[in-house]
């Protein structure tokens, strides 16, 4: 009897320490591995194949479609599920913001000129492009270029003041400043590597009542051209000249009759 016990108890034992042993193996198994993640979200976007300048007409192997990360695309992209047909829409096409290769093409970025010419396309809504003719010694030597800024300077005789002294006088005055240079001669964009070449004819971008003060200058006296520097020129804002604003009345003489206009 005894030893029957024992073996009833002996396979107690042994049966408690295979589910202990059991237990224990399942509880120190690794947990499993995490699902991979989502595939990323792209979408195809048209970019730019090769480098464009301001000006350039784009060709067709000038742009591209390119897949790009859906939540990076932003509405100004031109997506190939809305416009499958962009690269033939945007071939003659004219860039109005130079591109660099692999930089996603946005529509502000182009000008669909349909005809009408690049000057035309290029032009900010509201502005007129004014042409003036320079040389060397008053368009800053030539080293003008598209694109640029500049003042305008107005320089002529101070006759109210020559009455007064009796002697003749000369004044200098900036009209206008900031203003962009459209084009130069029949130039719109600076080359890379280009070569200074004196103009004949500065293009630049006024709004109607800059125009006209322009053009009334250039009966008063010469105007000259001075050249911004690059970090003056952020702004695209035109701005009057201060002299010229606060010089109060101008006399007018057409076929003989004095008028007095405002400046500005």
């Amino acid at each position: 009897m005894k030893a029957a016990r024992l073996v009833v108890l002996g396979v107690a034992l042994a049966a408690g320490g295979i589910a202990a042993y059991l237990a224990s193996s399942h509880h120190e198994a690794p947990p499993p591995a995490a699902p991979p993640p989502p595939p990323l979200a792209t979408v195809e976007i048209l970019i730019a194949k090769n480098d464009l300048g301001r000006g350039q007409l784009i060709a067709e192997g000038d742009v591209g479609w390119q897949l790009w990360p859906q939540a990076a695309a932003t509405q100004t992209f031109v997506k190939k599920t809305e416009r499958p047909d962009a690269i033939r829409q945007f071939v003659g096409a004219i860039v109005r913001i130079p591109t660099a290769a692999g930089e996603p093409i946005r529509d502000p970025a182009v000008v669909f000129a349909k005809g009408s010419g690049f000057l035309a396309a290029v032009l900010t809504k509201g502005m007129r492009a004014v042409s003036m003719e320079i040389s060397a010694e008053n368009g800053a030597g030539g080293f003008i270029l598209p694109d640029d800024h500049v003042d305008i300077i107005l320089t002529r005789r101070d006759k109210a003041a020559e009455k007064l002294i009796g002697v003749e006088k000369i004044t200098s005055e900036a009209i206008l400043r900031n203003v962009r240079v459209l084009a130069i001669d029949q130039a719109f964009e600076e080359k890379a590597g280009q070569r200074v070449a004196v103009g004949k004819t500065a293009t630049l971008e006024l709004n109607p009542d800059q125009a006209e003060t322009l053009a009334l200058s250039r009966q008063l006296g010469t105007l000259s051209l001075s050249l911004r520097a690059l970090v003056d020129s952020q702004s695209s804002t035109v701005e009057g000249g201060d002299d010229y604003d606060k010089r109060g009345p101008m006399n007018t003489v057409r076929f003989g009759v004095s008028t007095l206009s405002l400046s500005h």
